[in-house]
């Protein structure tokens, strides 16, 4: 059941000095600003596609291939963590898929070995299928 959750995250308990301090974390206008950028650009990357894909999520293997390139820094990172994690194919697809979200909520257009590699990280720990 695990394997269907894309996104694993260890939430540590947090300090008492980061709790007391005045510094303000970004604010949830700003992120749901993001957000909405994000999926209208979703939008766009699928219009005129006919076959009901209209989210990153909803990607089949086809649109992963078209959307989902790699330069050879991103081919080299998803290399080595399919041998040394022994991914699944499966795995493999959610993981750029993933990327894809994440290059497109950091507004940019191409997925690069930074968005892969915070993909890579929220794959659940001692289940790496």
């Amino acid at each position: 059941m695990l394997d269907r959750i894309d996104i694993h995250i260890e939430v540590p308990r947090v300090d008492f000095e980061k709790l007391s301090d005045n510094r303000r974390g970004e604010a949830s206008d700003e992120i749901r600003a993001r957000v909405e950028q994000a999926r209208q650009r979703q939008r766009e990357r699928f219009t005129g596609l006919d076959n009901g894909v209209m989210t990153n999520a909803d990607m089949r293997v086809a649109e992963v291939r078209q959307f989902c390139e790699l330069d050879d820094a991103g081919q080299q990172l998803i290399k080595a963590a399919m041998t040394q994690l022994q991914l699944s194919a499966r795995a493999y697809h959610r993981i750029l898929k993933l990327a894809r979200t994440i290059a497109d909520l950091a507004g940019e257009e191409s997925i690069q070995s930074t968005h892969l590699a915070e993909a890579l990280q929220y794959r659940p720990k001692g289940m790496m299928v």
